[in-house]
Order: structure tokens, then C-alpha cells, then sequence
């Protein structure tokens, strides 16, 4: 059945929409799963409470982003079958197991530690509980691991034959470690930390700004700095290997994010800003800096880079797209290095608690990483366009035979339950935040708390950590 282009381009709405608002909640948890372990470990090594108190908190604000990450991700399973049926049919062999996989592995890895670390605090030893946090935190990068292989597959496949137009696995060793899995593996839980330290961060600046300054508040900022000093400039150096990577397997993507059409000799123009038009096949209004894509791209003065007019038409990403989508990624990068910097000469002039528009700078940073992280996810999967697993199955024929009324339908419930279910989920963890940690008077007062010692009911599960009442 042929398939309109009205019902494939709403086929891609519908995935690109929910998994949009699937992703933010994963980034989340990856992230602050590794700061709970890192807080606890403190906790234990140095018997501060104030990392009690902080644990206690954003293991909060971890179980809803988890519980809402759970439930967005199995929607995402079912469009497989729903929507793009030819993609399960063709590539199945493949994907099918690697998702198994992780379910296997880290999906049971955290749901066996996740009750221990939310609700076991009086039930186990110190000790086992901070393993079972650190498996829960492993679980999380393990889960990584298995979707970027997944999806890295689908940008650089290998390792496979095709038999009857079906992609039949050859070498499960090459297909997990295929060419691009090792760059997205990092830069996407690079990614992770980066979204919670400006969560932390920003979080720490609301609190600041209205006057509190306990250490519980000055900790978790300061962390946070500290975190994305480290991390904002190894994300740059990975996402450098990651472009030269790039440009090796996917080098039309490469020209559809520069804006480029003609293959310039003797070394090519960085656009800095501009506006692509596909059908003039030209960038408009071009701000170009000689021979610094060349400089970025290939490492040398003189580096030559394909253009889009070398591929044919159908192969071609769309460039307005990946163009802007890719610059926003880097502009909130940059400003996120600006706010780790500000802050360390802040921290070395002794006024990083005192500074406000310091804080209101964090504090308007808190979307960033994730405006980063959407922005970098839109720029590599736009830009496999027009394919779904590259140079293998173009994304038409991955589609189902689905009507414009069927999945219009689908997406409209889609958009008004995602915003009503999660939008409730985000200004929850929102409301959270703004209360800000509690403040025990001693470890006793602490644990009873925020463990639910003395209840005697206490409903285990992810959304029933966060206890106290969101209102002021």
C-alpha cells in the first residue's frame, strides 16, 4: 500500500514528538542516578549530613524523572509496530535483540536495586545500600550503552547481510561496536551529567537568590560547578572526534549542518550563520570565516569537504534543519562553558555565593542542557534523513501502511495526553526543587524524615518517594 506523504511526514511528527519528551526524562535520571552515588559515597567516606540531606532530596526529584522515563519509553516500543512496521520487518533482526538486551540487563539491574536505594535506607545496612545505589547507577549507563548501540547501528551499520531484502546479523561484535557507537555512547552521558549539573546548579541559584545559604544549598551549587567544569570541556573534545567521526560515515549529514553545497578547493568556509535553501540549493545571508571548516573539520588549512550537490537530491538531509538545530546545540554549550568559568573565577575571587546576577545566570541556565541535548538529537537524526538505517533502508519504506486520518488521530491524542501526564511530572519535580532540601537538626531527625521510619503504611513505589506536600 503506498503510503501518502502527509501520513509519513505526521508518522515522523508523532516519533520525533515522543521522543522528544521521552529523552529529557532519561537524561535526567542517568544523571542524577551518578550524583546520588556520588553524594551517598561522600556521605559515607567523610559522615558529613549535609550529603545525607542532599541525597535524601534529589533521590526525590531521580524517582519521578525515573517513573516518568519508564512510562514515555514504552509508547516508543509500540510505534515500532504501529508505525513503522517495514523498519521491524527489515531490520528487526538487529534492533529486536539489542533492545532485549538492555532490558535484560540494565532494565533488571535497576528495577532489582531500585527499591533498595528509594526505601531500604532503614531496611540495610549503609554499606549494601550504597551498592545498591551505585547498581542502580550502573544500570543506567548499561541502559545507555544499549540504546546508542542500537541507534549508532542505525547511523553506521555493519556486521550484517542482506538476505530477501532483510538485514540478517553476521558478527553481533561489529554490530555493537560499529563506527559511530563509541562517540555517541560518550557524548551522550557526557550529555546526561551536563543536564543534571545545570539542574543542580540552577536549582542552588533559586535558593540562593532568595536568601538561603545553608551548606546544604552552597554544596550542591558548588558541585554543580565543579561538575560542569570538568565535563563542558571533555564534551567539547568528544564532540570534536565525534564530527571528524562523522564526516568519515555520514559526510552529506556533514554538509547538511554546515550549510554547504559546493565542495570547495583549497580549503573550505566555516558558515557561521546563514539560512539553507533546499530548493535554491544555496545558503542565504552567509556569514562565512575562510578556511576554518576546514580547520574544524579535517584538522588542516587546506581540507576538503564534500558539499551537498555531490550527492543526488533524494540523499540529501534537509539543511535548514540541521543547520540551526546543530548551532543551538553548540551556542548553549559555549554559554555553558561561560557559566563554569564565571564561576571559577567567582570561587577564586570568594564571591560565588554572593554574586546575583551570577545566580541569575545559573538560574537561567536551567533549561540548557536539555535545549542542548534536543537540539544535538534532532541534528543527528534529521540529518540520517532520508534513511532510517543508513545507506540500507530509506525512511518511506520503514513506515506502515497507516492513513493520514490513523496517525493524525494518534498524534492528536498523543500531544494532549504527553502534555497533560508529563507536564504534570515536570511541574511536580519543578515544585520539588523550589522547596529545596530538608533541614534536620541531626542524623536521627534526617532519617526519620525522609525514610519513612515510624509509618505504618508506606507505598513502595518510584512516585511515592517524594513525601512531602508541594504546596507552601
Amino acid at each position: 500500500m503506498h503510503v501518502s506523504d502527509t501520513a509519513l511526514l505526521l508518522a515522523r511528527w508523532q516519533f520525533a514528538f515522543t521522543v522528544s519528551f521521552h529523552i529529557i526524562f532519561p537524561a535526567i535520571s542517568i544523571g542524577l542516578a551518578s550524583y546520588l552515588a556520588v553524594l551517598e559515597g561522600l556521605w559515607l567516606k567523610t559522615g558529613k549530613v549535609v550529603y545525607k540531606e542532599l541525597f535524601f532530596f534529589w533521590s526525590k526529584v531521580f524517582a519521578v524523572g525515573f517513573a516518568m522515563g519508564v512510562v514515555s519509553g514504552v509508547v516508543m516500543s509500540y510505534q515500532f509496530g504501529t508505525n513503522w512496521s517495514g523498519f521491524s520487518a527489515v531490520a528487526g533482526a538487529v534492533t529486536g535483540p539489542l533492545l532485549a538486551f538492555e532490558v535484560m540487563t540494565a532494565f533488571f539491574l535497576e528495577a532489582g536495586f531500585l527499591g533498595i536505594m528509594l526505601f531500604g535506607w532503614t531496611k540495610v545496612g549503609p554499606r549494601a545500600h550504597f551498592f545498591a545505589t551505585l547498581m542502580v547507577a550502573v544500570g543506567t549507563l548499561i541502559s545507555t550503552f544499549w540504546i546508542l548501540s542500537s541507534n549508532s547501528w542505525m547511523q553506521t551499520p555493519q556486521g550484517f547481510a542482506l538476505v530477501d531484502g532483510k538485514v540478517v546479523p553476521t558478527d553481533w561484535l561489529k554490530i555493537v561496536f560499529n563506527p559511530s557507537f563509541p562517540y555517541r555512547l560518550v557524548h551522550m552521558a557526557l550529555a546526561a551529567f551536563i543536564v543534571a549539573a545545570v539542574i543542580v546548579g540552577a536549582c542552588g541559584a533559586w535558593h540562593l537568590l532568595r536568601g538561603r545559604k545553608d551548606d546544604a544549598i552552597r554544596k550542591s551549587f558548588s558541585m554543580a560547578l565543579w561538575m560542569l567544569l570538568v565535563v563542558v570541556p571533555i564534551q567539547v573534545a568528544v564532540g570534536d572526534a565525534h564530527g571528524l567521526n562523522t564526516r568519515e560515515h555520514q559526510p552529506a549529514k556533514i554538509a547538511a549542518i554546515e550549510g554547504l553545497w559546493e565542495t570547495e578547493k583549497g580549503g573550505t568556509s566555516l558558515n557561521l550563520v546563514g539560512w539553507p535553501d533546499m530548493d535554491a540549493e544555496t545558503t542565504r545571508y552567509a556569514v562565512k570565516v575562510p578556511h576554518l571548516g576546514s580547520v574544524i573539520l579535517t584538522h588542516s588549512w587546506n581540507g576538503e569537504i564534500q558539499g551537498l550537490k555531490s550527492f543526488p537530491p533524494e540523499d540529501r538531509p534537509n539543511s535548514t534543519i540541521v543547520f540551526w538545530s546543530f548551532r543551538i546545540m553548540v551556542g548553549m554549550g559555549l554559554l555553558m562553558l561561560l557559566l563554569a568559568v564565571c564561576g571559577l573565577a567567582l570561587r577564586r575571587n570568594g564571591r560565588l555565593y554572593d554574586a546575583r546576577w551570577f545566580q541569575r545566570f545559573a538560574l537561567f541556565m536551567a533549561p540548557s542542557g536539555l535545549i542542548a541535548l534536543l537540539a544535538g538529537w534532532v541534528t543527528t537524526e534529521a540529518g540520517r534523513q532520508p534513511w532510517v538505517v543508513y545507506g540500507v533502508l530509506r525512511t518511506r519504506d520503514a513506515v506502515s501502511a497507516i492513513t493520514v486520518d490513523q496517525v493524525g488521530t494518534s498524534l492528536m491524542i498523543f500531544v494532549m495526553v504527553y502534555f497533560l501526564v508529563f507536564g504534570t511530572g515536570i511541574y511536580y519535580m519543578l515544585k520539588l526543587m523550589a522547596k529545596g532540601p530538608h533541614l534536620p537538626h541531626d542524623e536521627a531527625d534526617a532519617e526519620a524524615s525522609d525514610t519513612g521510619r515510624g509509618r505504618e503504611r508506606f507505598d513502595h513505589r518510584p512516585l511515592s518517594r517524594p513525601t512531602d506536600s508541594i504546596d507552601e
